[in-house]
């Protein structure tokens, strides 16, 4: 089939007006259901952890029969994992899991979270896919999810070159960091029944099935205590306006993340705001690195429920690599490294079949990468 020439993207041209985003009225009960839904999430994302603990063993075989040994086959492991469920942090929360449980080491995990993160910016390219489908095919969504995955990937490959360094070397392992004992009993007198039934009824490898069902049903009760972009936009875009700079962008990214704990809602919601004409996309770039740091924080928390020193090492030296990997390239890199994303978004989305060449490495790599 010939390529069709897709509407030309530009840069400092002006969007054309979307229909105004619905509001909804205030509402007093949300101010009871989201701190419940918040409760609620953060209870099931707990006995999530346990459960895939306690069945991470009988994922040995399934791991033996797709050779992921070693960092390389962990990275596109976690990278094909998130594209499947449209989300990074339940793959990380699972690595940590994996750790814990004595099926990964140190590296395998540290390399299956930053896997994660790699495939976590895919939800923003899908939900750029409908914008284009529905939006007179303006490849402007599409644009703004290739910007965020090509922001991840150039910061990602290399924060996971020094965190793999950096646990060779034991940089981080000064900072001593142990669960208090009351916490695990705690956890333990909680879920530990219930566990222990589940281990009862199934397979230690339905067991870890399980819970990762469970996972991601903590994450879908969590997003109800989120505020909801169509009731609220107007307010965020209003702190995106005043934000449209370098610095204030990383530091948004950062604390927007850091607030709904998901790379995926904090990314995505910057393709309406785009489309609208809020925001420079050059300033998305930053944003994105800010994001990509924050997103650790539940994968962290993670680390200390499972009760591991280890773990919580392997998740900090994640957003040290982050941190270190994006600070350079946001001062001394930033023009060229900005360009060069820009450029690459502007090829990818100018014609179909650059696009498809596109969607095709991004599978390809993390295959490869699991093949090895």
């Amino acid at each position: 089939m010939a390529d069709t020439e897709v509407r030309p993207l530009a840069t400092d041209a002006p969007h054309e007006p979307l229909p105004a985003l619905a509001t909804k009225p205030f509402s007093p009960g949300a101010s009871i259901v989201r701190p419940l839904a918040a409760l609620a999430g953060i209870f099931v994302f707990i006995f999530a952890l346990e459960v895939l603990k306690s069945g991470a063993k009988g994922l040995v075989p399934v791991l033996d029969n797709l050779s992921v040994s070693g960092p390389a086959n962990a990275v596109g492991f976690g990278w094909l994992f998130a594209y499947v469920v449209l989300s990074g942090s339940p793959v990380a929360a699972i690595g940590v899991s994996l750790l814990a449980g004595g099926v990964f080491t140190e590296s395998e995990a540290f390399a299956m979270v930053a896997g994660s993160r790699l495939g976590a910016s895919f939800i923003v390219l899908a939900v750029g896919f409908v914008y284009f489908v529905t939006r007179r095919r303006n490849a402007d969504g599409l644009y703004i999810g290739v910007v965020a995955l090509l922001t991840t990937f150039t910061t990602q490959g290399p924060a996971l070159l020094l965190g793999l360094v950096s646990l060779h070397y034991g940089w981080l392992d000064g900072i001593s960091f142990h669960t208090p004992q009351g916490l695990l009993s705690l956890s333990d007198t909680v879920y530990g029944r219930w566990v222990d039934l589940l281990n009862d009824l199934l397979p230690r490898a339905l067991v870890f099935v399980a819970g990762v069902g469970i996972l991601l049903s903590s994450f879908a009760i969590f997003d109800r205590a989120l505020p909801q972009l169509e009731g609220e936009a107007e307010g965020i875009t209003r702190v995106f306006h005043f934000l449209n700079r370098r610095p204030l962008m990383f530091l948004l990214g950062c604390a927007v993340t850091f607030t709904t704990l998901s790379v995926a809602i904090s990314i995505t919601v910057l393709v309406p705001l785009s489309l609208k004409g809020y925001l420079k996309r050059e300033h998305i770039i930053p944003y994105v690195m800010g994001a990509n740091i924050t997103t650790f924080v539940d994968t962290l928390f993670a680390s200390v429920l499972l009760g591991g020193h280890t773990a919580f090492v392997v998740v900090l030296t994640e957003m040290f690599s982050v941190a270190a990997v994006s600070a350079v390239l946001l001062t001394v890199l930033y023009r060229p490294y900005s360009a060069g994303i820009l450029w690459g978004a502007s090829w990818a989305t100018a014609r179909p079949r650059h696009l498809a060449i596109f969607l095709a490495a991004i599978v390809a790599v993390p295959l490869f990468l699991l093949s090895l």
